[in-house]
């Protein structure tokens, strides 16, 4: 029986996975930050809990250092994350700290946690959940977008990196997702100057993907045994990512101003 590790558990993508996972017929380290108060996968068997705030060190380490204690692990899927929104200039430097340490850092400090286990086995997959973010960008995100489009490459280069070691590592991009992410998800940056303009911004992305959707192509990226980087999640996604490939970046970036100047307008 196989097992996945995955972070940010609590909800959305990472809880459809771990379930999706589960009915599968694989073991499923699901971490979060207060497992305790987790109550529907606990009713699910093969399921193992363990903390994690991927913003204390000490904690990946000690957290890693058990879940391998536990299950011989061959898919780690970093998850965990949130969404931060609003003007730059009114973004504080702690909010500015804290996506990239989330988003960021400590995707990048789990993953490298892992590597010397997968590495001494000689096999081992990572797969991150970046986004649509990290392939093309919207007002109001530029940091969030910072952190996705960072982990885009890192992935990328990493990919390379580890091939040496029978190591895998793949990206799974969603567009709008139906999970929380517009809720407890999401931090927003407030500014008078803005604040009409980004609820109307807000307004105007769709939801189209169901977690539950977006799980069924981490499983297929977890298990079809492909050397393929990128995996494009839902249908919204590989639509944008089309336009944007066939119309080349700036003529792309161009129509996301009209649609932009169309939000505000309206």
């Amino acid at each position: 029986m196989k097992t996945i590790f995955i972070t940010g558990a609590s909800s959305g993508i990472g809880k459809a996975s771990a379930k999706f996972f589960q009915e599968n017929g694989w073991n499923v380290i699901a971490t979060m930050r207060t497992p305790e108060k987790e109550t529907e996968l606990t009713q699910l068997e093969n399921v193992t809990f363990l903390p994690l705030d991927i913003t204390n060190t000490e904690q990946i380490q000690s957290t890693v250092k058990k879940a391998i204690s536990l299950h011989d692990i061959d898919v780690v899927l970093n998850n965990a994350g949130y969404g931060l929104f609003g003007a730059m200039e009114a973004l504080s430097n702690k909010q500015i700290t804290q996506q990239v340490n989330t988003n960021l850092i400590g995707t990048m400090q789990v993953a490298q946690t892992f590597i010397p286990y997968f590495r001494e086995k000689k096999n081992g997959l990572f797969i991150t959940v970046t986004s649509i973010a990290g392939l093309m960008a919207y007002p109001f995100g530029s940091v969030y977008h910072a952190t996705k489009w960072a982990l885009e490459g890192w992935s990328e280069s990493l990919s390379i990196e580890l091939s040496m070691f029978n190591i895998g590592v793949k990206t799974i991009s969603p567009s709008g997702t139906n999970t929380n992410f517009s809720g407890s998800s999401l931090d927003l940056g407030s500014h008078v100057v803005y604040d009409e303009t980004i609820q109307k911004t807000l307004g105007g992305f769709s939801s189209p993907s169901t977690p539950e959707e977006i799980a069924e192509i981490i499983y297929e990226a977890a298990t079809d045994n492909k050397d393929h980087l990128r995996y494009l999640a839902g249908e919204n996604a590989q639509q944008r990512y089309a336009r944007r490939l066939e119309i080349g970046p700036e003529a792309f970036r161009k129509e996301i101003k009209e649609w932009f100047t169309d939000i505000r307008n309206s």
